[in-house]
């Protein structure tokens, strides 16, 4: 059974106000490529989180891939370890995220060296978790089964770890119903370790609301969590209709500075309303999320005038020395 509406509010206040962003290193073209034993990179972790930490971020949402856990399951549970005290060091707390439906690269997980970035596209090596095979492939239950229960349980009272985010943008992808056995799935296997961090998964498509899966993750979730692109006027339909679960509420996709959603416009509303804000992206890389979704400089090797989302330059310049400063003034009231 989920926590009750009061210890969830109650385990809430603790925690002041949320403010954290969506973390891949720059230097990887996806998830997969950030954990591997061949392309881990502490330094980098440790310069660019403190780059975050000085901007005064306090919590950062992480993809953990199955297919890492698989191949190197020992020396993933190190890595991992290695990056929680990477991130406490630099007074960031952890959403682990264990399963994804976003594909932008149009294949499932592979191991080894990850495609390069297409030129001019929009997270173009993004590939879902544990893999639409896997996840449709009864056969495989009790492998994803042991993945989550192995991860959870060995933080399960890890202080570092602020919430489990059991399932990314799940039925994404074209996947309507499909993904709806896992994500029961994954809420029961997760509880059954009775974690002392709250679990949920995000409602992520306006279009949706009222959808079985979106039913199904309010019920189930400790906290109610949400993706969030649009207006500010969007937004606040948003919020309204989540508020009256009476849950505290935690955005943890945002900004897209192309659909007017930025920081002068949600900013203050996140930190009014005390809705914790993990904006998508940190430093401009292999990824390149500062690209427009729209992919208008597809097969250009050049940077937009606007980014869609991301903070800062991989020499830790910060993409709108004015949002920064916008950043430290809201934060400081």
């Amino acid at each position: 059974m989920p926590w009750t509406v009061e210890r969830a509010n109650d385990w809430y206040a603790s925690k002041g106000f949320v403010f954290g962003f969506n973390y891949v290193t720059s230097s990887a073209v996806n998830s997969t490529e950030m954990w591997q034993r061949e392309n881990f990179e502490p330094e980098t972790i440790k310069r660019e989180l403190k780059m975050a930490s000085d901007a005064g971020y306090n919590s950062c949402r992480v993809f953990l891939p199955f297919i890492v856990w698989e191949n190197e399951r020992g020396g993933f549970f190190s890595r991992f370890d290695e990056f929680l005290s990477i991130s406490a060091g630099c007074g960031i707390t952890v959403m682990p995220i264990l399963f994804d439906d976003v594909a932008f690269a149009g294949r499932d997980p592979y191991g080894g060296p990850q495609d390069a970035p297409v030129k001019g596209v929009h997270n173009s090596g993004w590939t879902p978790s544990p893999g639409f095979a896997i996840a449709d492939d009864p056969s495989r239950s009790a492998e994803l089964e042991a993945y989550v229960k192995s991860i959870i349980s060995a933080h399960k009272d890890d202080e570092r770890i602020i919430v489990w985010d059991l399932y990314n943008e799940p039925c994404n992808s074209n996947r309507v119903d499909k993904s709806l056995p896992l994500l029961t799935s994954v809420f029961r296997w997760a509880r059954e370790c009775a974690p002392s961090q709250p679990l949920t998964a995000a409602v992520w498509n306006r279009a949706d609301a009222g959808a079985e899966y979106e039913r199904f993750i309010i019920e189930n979730s400790d906290v109610v969590s949400f993706h969030d692109y649009g207006s500010a006027n969007e937004t606040v339909e948003t919020v309204a209709r989540l508020r009256r679960h009476g849950r505290p509420l935690l955005c943890t996709e945002w900004l897209n500075r192309y659909s007017n959603n930025r920081f002068e416009t949600h900013l203050p509303l996140w930190k009014n309303e005390n809705i914790g804000a993990y904006q998508w992206g940190l430093v401009a890389g292999k990824t390149q999320t500062y690209l427009s979704w729209d992919n208008e400089l597809n097969g250009k090797d050049a940077m937009p005038k606007v980014w869609q989302h991301d903070m800062f330059y991989a020499d830790g310049r910060p993409y709108d020395e004015n949002e920064i400063e916008f950043i430290k003034t809201v934060l400081s009231k």
